[in-house]
Parts: structure tokens; C-alpha cells; sequence
């Protein structure tokens, strides 16, 4: 069966989400399993699903793995071992479109996250091990120019901003002098762009991922070849 040319998110899933952080229990989320299968979880596979092919155009080392379980979709069930909060379910829906050798290297990946209070598509490396940390730097220091034209992008820079934790010091190694030491003191080389609730319901929500996905191409091309990866 061929995967449909656009996916919706629906109101229903959101409000499943507004009622699950209300009631964060698994006495609760029991009782609507059957609402979080039917409003939450099979929403999210038919968007991965849909998203198969375009992801494959703009990015074809990149997958879109509709499964339950080790795929796309993140799972729904929080890790409280070491975690002071103890919750037990997510209330947001976490996709992420991992690259074909990121079960064996650290590599950049394509995500989008919907929340009832928080909606963003986001790209690149969140805390990668510091040997791909240290080939972007590298990267960055060898190539500052294309650095620039990536990350100074007019369209780029109209969609994302770079976000994530930095250093207070330079790396070991690096100039503090140097041009980019900004974005060298990072910690994460991700950007992020925000958008409304009330986006990720209209019919062209999964455009507006599609255009933001292949608006970071240069971004994403940089990261893999800074780590050795195909893109």
C-alpha cells in the first residue's frame, strides 16, 4: 500500500496530550490506551510513513522507519531509573530520523517534536561523544569559510538558529582567538526551529517540515562529512 503524500496531526492528539500530563499515571494512561494507539500513535506512524519518500529525495542516507518499536518514533515510556522525576510517560510526541549507520556512529539526525506547549523541527548532533565533537571543531577550524556560507545562510538563518549548551572556555586545543570559537566552544551542533501549537494542525505541516528539512542541507552535509558519513 503506498504511503499517502501528506500526513496530519490531529486536534485529538494534541488534547491526548493535554490530558495525559494532567494525569501522568498508569492508572490513567491504561484506561486510554486505546485513545493514546488510535489518536497519538498511529497519527505518528502515518507521518513517518508519508515522510518516507521525501526524506529519501532530500536525504537519502537518512531513514524514516515506521515500527513501533526501534524505529521513527520515540518511545512513549519515560526511563526513571536515575531520573529525581518519576512520571512515567512523555507527553509529547518525539520523531527522529536517524541516519543509516547511527546505531554504529554518532551522526546527525533530522527530528520533530509536538507538544501541547511546544512544537519545533530540529537538525543536527544533540551531545555527540567527544571524537565527532572534536571532528567538527576540526572541521570548523580546517574550514571556516564554508562554516560561514552553512551557518550564515540567508534561508537557513531565516528558519533556525543554533541552540544548545557551549563551553565557557575554548577546547583544549583550540585558539581562543579564532573566528568561529563561538560556535567551537559548542557542546551540541543543532538548530532549531520553533513553531506554533496551532502549526503542526494545518494540512501543510508535513511541507513545513519538508522545506525545513532541505533548507538544512548545507548544515547537515557539513556535520556528515565532518564525521564521516555519507549524506
Amino acid at each position: 500500500m503506498a504511503a499517502p503524500r501528506y500526513a496530519r496531526i490531529y486536534p485529538e492528539t494534541v488534547r491526548f496530550l493535554e490530558q495525559l500530563a494532567a494525569n501522568n499515571n498508569r492508572e490513567w494512561f491504561n484506561e486510554n490506551k486505546r485513545r493514546y494507539e488510535e489518536d497519538v500513535l498511529d497519527v505518528a506512524l502515518r507521518f513517518i510513513q508519508s515522510m518516507q519518500d521525501p526524506l529519501a529525495r532530500i536525504a537519502p542516507h537518512f531513514l524514516a522507519s515506521p515500527t513501533r518499536v526501534g524505529g521513527s518514533l520515540m518511545r512513549v515510556y519515560r526511563d526513571t531509573r536515575f531520573s529525581k522525576i518519576k512520571i512515567p510517560y512523555k507527553t509529547n510526541i518525539g520523531i527522529q530520523f536517524r541516519h543509516e549507520m547511527a546505531k554504529d556512529v554518532h551522526a546527525p539526525g533530522y527530528y520533530v517534536h509536538i507538544a501541547p506547549d511546544e512544537v519545533f523541527i530540529g537538525v543536527g548532533m544533540w551531545r555527540p561523544d567527544s571524537d565527532p565533537l572534536r571532528a567538527i571543531r576540526n572541521r570548523i577550524v580546517a574550514k571556516p569559510a564554508e562554516w560561514q556560507r552553512v551557518t550564515g545562510d540567508r534561508a537557513f538563518k531565516r528558519l533556525f538558529a543554533l541552540g544548545g549548551e557551549s563551553l565557557l572556555r575554548p577546547p583544549r586545543g583550540f585558539d581562543k582567538d579564532h573566528e568561529h570559537i563561538d560556535d567551537i566552544r559548542r557542546k551540541s551542533f543543532i538548530a532549531v526551529r520553533p513553531l506554533k501549537t496551532s502549526d503542526c494542525l494545518k494540512p501543510q505541516f508535513q511541507r513545513t517540515v519538508e522545506t525545513s528539512f532541505k533548507t538544512a542541507e548545507p548544515f547537515m552535509r557539513f556535520l556528515c562529512k565532518a564525521v564521516g558519513v555519507r549524506f
